[in-house]
């Protein structure tokens, strides 16, 4: 388990937030941030105020990366890339999770190494690490600013024939059997998004469409949202496309295997974070996936698309 449980001993009364400096080398931030959340406590219970003191023994929660040997993509002097796989999360949901893409990269970079932006648990592809706070504020800025270029690749349902530019605005809200998940639509009210696509091969046999993904923006599930609009939902995705029933059950995690199969096309979600194209430091970037997408598509899918 990455999250451990950890007995801690002061010497003398002193400010958590300080010991937590001085004895394990966190910043200010960090240190106040973890107290805020719970993760010190005296005789067994929870210091929420950030100046709250401790003597004696106390327990401290911190994160333990653990390895399972994913090897990056790429490794730089600032900046590390993985090819993420599909079901791997980027950070932990909640302190049972017992792995995900910061386990890895705090393993084998260290703790000051961050993960620069997110991409959904069930998409595969390019993730972009930063190995130290520095270059991590650079990396999340460019993202910010969208001076990042991203292409995906994703199978979709259906014929799409024509290259589009979607800008149709997006809006998270609550879904009304979903009481705290949120799930995106197309709405006027929403922000400003724009993703092009560019059909790349047709596979009559199975009606589905290889598709080059240019998202300008960075909405939650901008690609999904937008080929679903387009009526060419992206093949496995268990969300858009289906009932609300079938979504909540998904969500839930108790959709089978064979019902998700059944009713959205593949076990997975087919969309991959295919390429990644920077400046940094007065260097050009540019990397594409070692992964061979349709090799993913066909072990998914049981067809020959290649």
């Amino acid at each position: 388990m990455p999250f451990v449980k950890k007995k801690m001993y002061a010497e003398k009364k002193q400010k958590a937030f300080l010991f937590l400096i001085n004895e394990l080398g966190y910043t200010q931030r960090e240190a106040q941030r973890f107290i805020s959340k719970g993760r010190v406590l005296v005789n067994g219970e929870k210091m929420l105020k950030t100046a709250g003191e401790v003597e004696g023994e106390f327990e401290f929660i911190y994160f333990e990366p653990i390895t399972k040997g994913l090897v990056p993509n790429h490794v730089d002097e600032e900046f590390v890339l993985f090819d993420k796989p599909s079901g791997v999360l980027i950070h932990p949901q909640t302190k049972k999770t017992p792995y995900s893409l910061i386990d890895e990269l705090k393993y084998q970079f260290g703790r000051d190494a961050n993960i620069a932006h997110r991409i959904d648990q069930e998409t595969s592809g390019l993730v972009l690490c930063a190995k130290n706070k520095t270059s991590e504020r650079e990396l999340k800025m460019m993202f910010q600013e969208r001076d990042m270029k991203k292409k995906y690749l994703a199978i979709v349902h259906g014929e799409l024939k024509e290259e589009i530019c979607m800008e149709e605005p997006l809006l998270r809200t609550k879904a009304e059997s979903a009481i705290v998940r949120m799930v995106v639509k197309v709405d006027k009210t929403g922000k400003a998004s724009k993703t092009d696509f560019k059909p790349l091969k047709y596979f009559p046999h199975a009606n589905m469409t290889l598709v080059e993904c240019s998202p300008h923006t960075g909405r939650q599930h901008q690609i999904r949202v937008h080929l679903f609009h387009m009526k060419h939902p992206i093949v496995g995705d268990p969300v858009y496309g289906q009932s609300e029933e079938n979504m909540i059950k998904f969500l839930d995690k108790v959709l089978t295997p064979e019902d998700r199969i059944q009713l959205s096309g593949a076990n997975r979600l087919l969309l991959h974070a295919n390429e990644l194209e920077f400046s940094l430091y007065g260097k050009d970037y540019h990397f594409l996936s070692k992964v061979d997408f349709l090799d993913v598509v066909d072990k998914s899918l049981g067809l020959k698309l290649k």
